[in-house]
C-alpha cells in the first residue's frame, strides 16, 4: 500500500471525537487508504471494525437502526475504532452519525468516507456541524505519482532548489505522462498505454454513468455533451446561458447538470477576483477546471502528449490548479479579469501572490499587466511555464 501525503493529517486527527469525513470522487483510493489506517490501529492493539456499506447485508441492518451497529461490533466499555466506507449509501446519514455521536463518542470513534458530495449535500443536514471534520482525498499529485512509480530518487529531487542535470529528463517524461493519463492510482500502476486508455474508457462509462443514475439526470446525452464542451474551454469562463441555448437545454438545468459535476469531483469552479471593487471587473462567471486532466483528455479524444498538442496552454494552467491545490484551498485560488480582458490566471489574496501561465516564459511581457500591478501593488506577479510548473511542488 503506497503513502497518500493526506494520511498524516487524518492520522494526527484520529483521536479527535468527532466523525472523520473522507471525501473524493469513486477510485481514488479512500477505501485502500482506511484500511491501512485500520492495519495500523490493529497493530497498536486497537479494536477496529471495518464496514463496506455496498454490502446489502449491512446496508440493510444500518439502515433499519444506528443502535444496529452495536449488534456488528458489540458493546462494551472498550474504545472500538469503526471504519464505514460510502456512507452516502444510508439513507439518512446525518442521523446515523448524529446518534452514535451524540450518545457514544466517548468509546466509538467513527471514520468514513463518501464518494460524492451531491449525496452528501442531499442527505446531511446541519444537525452534524461541529461534529465532523472532512478531509478531501484528491487523486494522486505529481510527488505521490513518482512514490507509486517508485522513483523516490526523483521525489528527492523536487525537494531541491535545482534539480541535477542527470534527472531532468526522467522527470519531464515522468511528468508529461503524469498530465496525458491521469492521477488515479490504479492507473498509474498500469505501464501499458492501451491498458491505460481501456482504463479510463471504463471510469468514464460506468462511474460518471452512475452519478447520472444516481442523481436523477434525465437527459443524459446532453450532461455528456456539457462535459465535453467544458473541456473544450477550460481556460473560457463559464458562461451557463450560452452552453444551454447550444445544446437547447434551460438554463437551470444546466446549471443543476454542472452542480452534480462540481459535486462529484469532475469539475472545479475558480471565481474571480474583485478586491478594491475595480468596476471593469467581470464579478460573476467563473472559471472551470477538471480536477483529472485524463477525463478532459477523454472528452477531446486525444491523449498525445503536452509536447505536440494545440492545447498544451490550456493542459498547463489546470494542471497549475491541480498544484496549487497541493497548498492552497479551493477558495483561496480566483483569477483577475476585466471587461477589456485583461486578465491574470490565478490571484492568491492570502498569500500576495498571482500567476500568469504561459508555456513558453518568452512569451510573457510583464508591462502587458501594468493595470493589474499598478491596481495590488502589494501582489507579486509571477511567470509559471512548463518547467517552473514544478517548483509550485515544492516541500
Amino acid at each position: 500500500m503506497y503513502s497518500r501525503e493526506i494520511e498524516k493529517n487524518i492520522e494526527k486527527n484520529i483521536e479527535n471525537e468527532k466523525v472523520l469525513l473522507i471525501l473524493w470522487a469513486r477510485q481514488v483510493g479512500k477505501t485502500t487508504l482506511l484500511k491501512k489506517m485500520e492495519k495500523k490501529l490493529k497493530e497498536e492493539k486497537k479494536e477496529t471494525f471495518f464496514i463496506n456499506l455496498e454490502d446489502p447485508f449491512f446496508l440493510e441492518k444500518l439502515n433499519s437502526h444506528p443502535k444496529n451497529l452495536f449488534e456488528i461490533i458489540g458493546v462494551g466499555e472498550k474504545e472500538k475504532y469503526v471504519f464505514i466506507d460510502e456512507i452516502q449509501m444510508l439513507d439518512n446519514p446525518s442521523n446515523f452519525l448524529k446518534l452514535l455521536y451524540d450518545e457514544h463518542r466517548e468509546n466509538i470513534k467513527l471514520i468514513v468516507s463518501g464518494s460524492s458530495a451531491f449525496y452528501i449535500d442531499q442527505k446531511f443536514n446541519d444537525s452534524l456541524a461541529g461534529r465532523k471534520k472532512i478531509f478531501y482525498v484528491f487523486t494522486l499529485n505529481f510527488r505521490e505519482f513518482l512514490i507509486f512509480k517508485k522513483r523516490e530518487d526523483l521525489l528527492e529531487q523536487l525537494k531541491k532548489d535545482e534539480i541535477l542535470a542527470y534527472y531532468k529528463q526522467d522527470i519531464f517524461n515522468y511528468y508529461k505522462e503524469y498530465i496525458t493519463y491521469g492521477w488515479y492510482p490504479e492507473l498509474v500502476l498500469t505501464d501499458s498505454i492501451s491498458e491505460k486508455k481501456e482504463y479510463l474508457k471504463s471510469i468514464a462509462n460506468s462511474y460518471i454513468k452512475k452519478d447520472i443514475l444516481e442523481a436523477n439526470i434525465e437527459y443524459s446525452e446532453k450532461y455528456f455533451f456539457i462535459l465535453k464542451i467544458l473541456a473544450s474551454q477550460i481556460w473560457n469562463m463559464l458562461n451557463v446561458r450560452e452552453i444551454a441555448n447550444t445544446i437547447n437545454l434551460p438554463a437551470p438545468t444546466v446549471e443543476k447538470y454542472i452542480y452534480i459535476m462540481r459535486k462529484s469531483f469532475h469539475i472545479s469552479t475558480v471565481k474571480p477576483f474583485f478586491w478594491n471593487n475595480i468596476r471593469k471587473e467581470l464579478t460573476k462567471m467563473p472559471k472551470i477546471f477538471f480536477f483529472d486532466l485524463w477525463l478532459r483528455n477523454h472528452f477531446l479524444n486525444n491523449f498525445e502528449l503536452i509536447d505536440f498538442r494545440l492545447d498544451k496552454w490550456e493542459l498547463l494552467e489546470n494542471l497549475v490548479f491541480k498544484n496549487l491545490l497541493t497548498k492552497y484551498n479551493f477558495d483561496d485560488i480566483k483569477y483577475w479579469r476585466t471587461q477589456n480582458k485583461n486578465e491574470v490566471d490565478f490571484v492568491l489574496e492570502e498569500v500576495n501572490i498571482a500567476y500568469e501561465i504561459k508555456f513558453n516564459k518568452n512569451k510573457f511581457h510583464p508591462t502587458k499587466y501594468k493595470l493589474f500591478t499598478e491596481s495590488y501593488k502589494n501582489i507579486k506577479l509571477e511567470c509559471i511555464d512548463f518547467k517552473s510548473s514544478l517548483n509550485l511542488l515544492k516541500f
